[in-house]
This record gives C-alpha cells, structure tokens and sequence, in this order.
C-alpha cells in the first residue's frame, strides 16, 4: 500500500489533497480520520505526536507559533480524554492576544505558562501531562476532570500520579479553582 503523508504523518486538505479526495480514501479504507479533517494512513499507529498534528493543521495561522495545545485538547494528545469539541489554545500572558474568528474551532486563554510546562509533540506545543492535569483539576467540570484525571494518572509513561498533580496544584499562587481542585483530588486520593 502506498501512502502520502506530510511532515507529522497527517493528510490535510491543500496539501497533496483536497479534502473531498481524502474523504474518498477514507471511504476507501485507505486513510482514518484523525481529528476534523486531518486523516492519517490506516497503516501508521495513532500516537500522541499524530494526534497534536491533527489539532495543530485546525490552529489559525495567526497563533501557529505560540499557541499552546491545552486543557481537554491535551489531555485527548496525550490519549487520555475523547477529541476535544473546540481546541484550547493556551497563549501566555507575556504574547499579545489576537482575536478569533466565530466559527474557528477553537477557545484561547491567556495564561502564565512556566518554561516547563510545555514540550513539542507533532510539531505543536502541548502542555506537558502535569500541567495539563492541573488544569483539567483547575478549570473541568468535576464530571468531565475525574476521568481525564484518572487517565492520566494511571499511565505510567507520564509520571503524573494523582499524589503528583495534588502536590503541583497546591503550590498554585493566585489561581482561580485551586480549591475545588484540591478537594476533587482530595476525594479522588481517598479512593
């Protein structure tokens, strides 16, 4: 079988396609639809670094190169949580905001992000497993975090137990959520 991809592994429309002809591969068992229209070959394993180039091929170009892949859209790179129905972008609050179009797909939050608290997967910035927990404790509903939590903890490859993300949360200064966080990890400890 052959197969196109671009840089990252994944198939976009106004590269080597348009999007009906990816559409028709996929139909064709040729391609799989990796996130919005973004598709990878059948033949090359979904990963954490396919899944932040999917979400980066659908950033605005005018925050390609500060955004910061966030929150639920993180969480679902590093394969702990379902897509995310918009992508967070993260932009710290030392870059200047730009505005969003209505229909872009996508939320951005002006944040203070630490030199650690991003890593570069896919050719995307996404925020690293602790601090996407953090987050997710922070500023998800408790129906929505306890899972997503709960993922993350119990993959061994990101080093984020729920003891971990408890500790980080509570040395948080000046942050919205940070005590319904630490009770919901509180009562997610207890377990």
């Amino acid at each position: 079988m052959h197969t196109f991809t671009e840089p990252g592994g994944v198939l976009a429309p106004g590269g080597q396609f348009t999007i009906a002809e990816l559409c028709a591969m996929e139909r064709d068992g040729v391609l799989s639809r990796v996130f919005g229209q973004a598709f990878r070959s059948v033949a090359e394993p979904e990963t954490a670094a396919l899944r932040a180039s999917a979400l980066a091929h659908h950033v605005p170009a005018a925050l390609a190169g500060r955004a910061v892949l966030g929150r639920g859209s993180a969480a679902w790179v590093h394969g702990c949580a379902p897509p995310p129905p918009a992508i967070c972008l993260l932009l710290d609050r030392g870059h200047r905001t730009t505005s969003l179009a209505p229909l872009s797909g996508c939320n951005v939050h002006e944040v203070q992000l630490g030199p650690y608290d991003a890593e570069r997967l896919g050719g995307a910035q996404v925020t690293c497993a602790l601090r996407t927990a953090v987050d997710i404790a922070m500023h998800e509903p408790a129906a929505r975090a306890v899972p997503v939590l709960l993922a993350l903890s119990r993959n061994a490859d990101l080093n984020c137990p729920l003891g971990r993300i408890n500790m980080a949360v509570g040395m948080a200064r000046h942050v919205p959520g940070k005590r319904r966080a630490q009770d919901l990890l509180r009562s997610l400890l207890e377990r």
